[in-house]
């Protein structure tokens, strides 16, 4: 079945890939003259890290890019910031409530994967109704009126632990501060403690979902579309040129999560490689991304350049990033062309599968139902 279809697909894809990539362009160029219609996204993960939630840990390394690539989708684009809360760990502290904010809101999604694949599981007590009061209360917010704000929760134990704290209140003030709670419980539908969970989601208009913890861990679907990705994405990183202070090690660290993808599996890897190449993924330290939000190249110190740049005239400096910027834009239209082929791909193993149960299943509900009620368009 692979074969038969790497090769009835390959003949199309070289016929196309040249089209594509000038569609892009000029797509780009249009959209950059008009300038990008955005929205305020802000998405807390709020995950439980007691001795018994390995699974849930591991199924968010795996997915993190899959569910990024679901928001890439929307329409107008979202300006999304990520926060990562964990909870269920006594080295925390009972007057935190065994609660941590992990990462504060950003933009930088490798950030976001760093923090993910530092977590180590502890045993403890797990408060709910307190992960979601410190995420409301010790983040902040995006105040504009149209934002949409969403919490996923997701642990395994009983969702009304908190001595101090109802779920009522806790969901009433997520109410009140227009944010979305979505509740992922990590265990049978039918379990009486699953009730509590629910909810959480039906109080905040949010989803609830109940999951094996373990099933996004182990059903990565590969493609034959995989291994080019990875060459597109080593190619891609190719375009990215650091500055500034913190330039070297930011990327360091965007090889260092490629690694980390890579090292879980090469669908995870894949996935990764698709959200580098999305909408969604922006290098505050990149002179590419820097240059087309409007930074001016002159007004950089030229020892906060890269050093192959230092030595450059303002003419052949400004050039060079147009270059990069070029290659970029046609490496992406090629990303993007694999990526619709490797979505239907991996939909067709799924269903043929019955594989709809993991973290990432659940995720995706939840935001595409927020997503929508707030007048985004999602494809299919």
């Amino acid at each position: 079945m692979r074969t038969s279809y790497r090769t009835a697909k390959s003949t199309i894809r070289t016929a196309a890939a040249g089209a594509l990539a000038a569609l892009a362009l000029a797509i780009a160029a249009e959209s950059e003259a008009a300038g990008p219609a955005t929205r305020d996204v802000d998405l807390v993960i709020a995950l439980d890290v007691s001795g018994s939630m390995e699974g849930l840990l591991e199924s968010a390394k795996q997915r993190l890019w899959d569910i990024t690539n679901e928001l890439g989708q929307a329409r107008p684009t979202p300006a999304l910031r990520v926060a990562i809360l964990s909870y269920g760990n006594p080295s925390y502290g009972a007057a935190a409530g065994f609660v941590r904010v992990d990462l504060p809101f950003t933009a930088d999604l490798d950030a976001v994967n760093e923090t993910l694949f530092a977590f180590r599981t502890n045993g403890g007590d797990e408060y709910v109704a307190r992960a979601i009061h410190t995420s409301l209360n010790s983040l902040q917010w995006s105040s504009e009126r149209d934002a949409l704000r969403m919490i996923f929760v997701a642990g395994n134990e009983s969702a009304e632990q908190d001595p101090q704290l109802t779920l009522e209140q806790v969901t009433r003030a997520a109410v009140e501060r227009d944010v979305v709670v979505s509740a992922i419980y990590c265990g049978s539908d039918g379990d009486k403690i699953a009730r509590g969970w629910q909810r959480v989601a039906l109080a905040t208009n949010g989803t609830y979902a109940s999951i094996d913890q373990n099933a996004a861990a182990v059903a990565n679907v590969a493609t034959p579309l995989d291994a080019e990705l990875a060459a597109l994405n080593e190619r891609l990183n190719e375009t990215y040129l650091p500055f500034g202070s913190d330039g070297a090690r930011a990327q360091e660290n965007q090889l260092a999560q490629d690694r980390n993808a890579a090292a879980l599996s090469a669908p995870a890897a894949a996935s990764r490689a698709v959200t580098k190449a999305g909408a969604l993924y922006r290098a505050e330290w990149d002179l590419v991304d820097a240059a087309a939000g409007g930074q001016p190249l002159d007004e950089i110190a030229v020892n906060d350049l890269p050093g192959e740049m230092q030595p450059m005239s303002p003419a052949e400096r400004a050039a060079y990033v147009r270059e990069k910027a070029e290659a970029r834009k046609g490496l992406q239209a090629q990303i993007g062309a694999l990526a619709a082929e490797r979505h239907d791909y991996i939909e067709a193993e799924r269903r043929a599968r019955g594989d709809d149960a993991g973290l990432d299943a659940a995720m995706r509900d939840g935001i595409r139902s927020a997503a929508e009620k707030k007048g985004f368009e999602l494809g299919d």
